[in-house]
């Protein structure tokens, strides 16, 4: 097994906590923009897009917080990936974390650009 590499996204997003959280943590709402289709059952969302699906079950959550999944076919017992909701005490402001993980340098750049066209997709879900 290889050593991942662990990197967060920090991004703005104009959006309620409420909403955003129920884009973040239902199947409809990751269904907006993270993938064409996602079903629930037994715990395990499995995501589809186009000829190929993934399944991930969620290991921690706090309502209005954080979602962190883990990818049911990753066998490093570390990785996840996470949706953190921040507010800005002084300004209110959201922001979405995004934690993942890379397997090097190149992988977390590729991984970046992916995330960050997903997020227009949910930026343009909630109307941001």
């Amino acid at each position: 097994m290889s050593d991942l590499v662990k990197y967060s996204i920090e991004i703005p997003i104009n959006s309620s906590v409420n909403v955003l959280y129920k884009r973040l943590s239902t199947p409809s709402g990751l269904a907006e923009w993270f993938a064409d289709n996602v079903n629930l059952k037994n715990n395990v969302f499995t995501f589809f897009w186009d000829d190929s699906d993934q399944s991930a079950k969620i290991l921690k959550k706090k309502s209005n917080k954080f979602v962190q999944f883990k990818w049911l076919d990753d066998e490093e017992k570390e990785s996840f990936f996470e949706f953190k909701i921040q507010v800005d005490e002084m300004t209110s402001d959201v922001s979405l974390i995004i934690t993942d993980f890379a397997e090097d340098e190149e992988d977390q750049e590729e991984q970046t650009m992916l995330w960050e066209q997903q997020i227009q997709n949910l930026k343009m879900a909630i109307g941001s």
